[in-house]
């Protein structure tokens, strides 16, 4: 899969290399947070499932892990907020909006995802969506199976990878000064 494949640590510039930084996906040393809401719960234990499967596989201890529940996609964001002040590495946003017969669904996905975009942008902690707006069941639970398609899993792992680049970033910045 090409979103999965690693860039290379060096790239060829003529005449010199320039160093391609990315995260580790090392957790062992990382506290997450994970909000999940409950609508569509059938959809957001799998959701959940996921992003603790990849934590595993990252060596996430389970007391670094963090779990907050919420009723929906719309309390996304102020729990996120909140979870923040735990000291966590990062947050993995969990929830799912599936159409119904009016566009509430898009307010409320919109909502959710600018909410958990503006708390990261602020606040400088990786927060990673694993809210799936879908038009319908179907389309839910192909992105919430057990394969790496769960987008649980998947934001779970850009957590992991995202977090360790940033105390990366910051150990090279400390380096300097």
């Amino acid at each position: 899969m090409l979103a999965q494949n690693k860039p290379p640590s060096k790239i060829n510039i003529l005449p010199e290399k320039i160093e391609r930084k990315t995260g580790k996906l090392d957790g062992r040393e990382l506290r997450i947070g994970i909000v999940v809401s409950r609508w569509n719960r059938e959809i957001t234990d799998q959701l959940l499932n996921g992003a603790l499967r990849a934590l595993e596989v990252c060596s996430v201890p389970r007391e670094n892990i963090n779990i907050v529940e919420v009723p929906g996609a719309m309390e996304i964001p102020v729990a996120v907020q909140a979870i923040l002040s735990t000291r966590v590495n990062a947050v993995i946003a969990i929830g799912c909006v599936i159409k119904g017969e009016t566009a509430h669904f898009e307010h409320v996905g919109r909502t959710a995802l600018d909410g958990i975009s503006r708390i990261a942008e602020k606040s400088g902690i990786p927060v990673t969506c694993g809210i799936l707006t879908t038009y319908d069941v179907d389309q839910a639970l192909a992105r919430s199976g057990p394969d790496d398609e769960n987008a649980g899993s998947q934001a779970a792992l850009a957590a992991v990878e995202v977090a360790n680049l940033i105390v990366s970033i910051q150990q090279d910045q400390e380096e300097v000064f």
